[in-house]
C-alpha cells in the first residue's frame, strides 16, 4: 500500500471532487465524500498502472505503508 494525498472539495450541493497534488491527472467525482473516498483507490491504481505501462515514472516518491496501518477519520457529531 502507498499513501496518496488527496484534496477534496465541494463544487456544489451533492458534487464533490478529489484531486491529488502529487499525481497529475488524478480526478474523482462523487455525490458524497464517502463515494469519492470509495472510488479514489481504484482510479489511482488505474492511473498508476497506465503510467507504469507507458514507462512514465511516478511524479513523487511513494510512501509505503506498513500493515496494519492506523489513521483517523472525521465523524460528524
Amino acid at each position: 500500500m502507498i499513501r496518496l494525498p488527496l484534496e477534496i472539495r465541494r463544487l456544489e450541493e451533492g458534487v464533490y471532487l478529489a484531486t491529488s497534488p502529487v499525481l497529475p491527472g488524478f480526478l474523482v467525482q462523487g455525490d458524497t465524500v464517502e463515494e469519492v473516498l470509495e472510488l479514489a483507490p481504484g482510479v489511482a491504481r488505474a492511473l498508476l498502472e497506465a503510467m507504469r505501462e507507458k514507462g512514465v515514472s511516478w511524479p513523487w516518491e511513494p510512501q509505503v505503508l506498513e500493515l496494519p496501518y492506523r489513521t483517523e477519520v472525521l465523524v460528524a457529531a
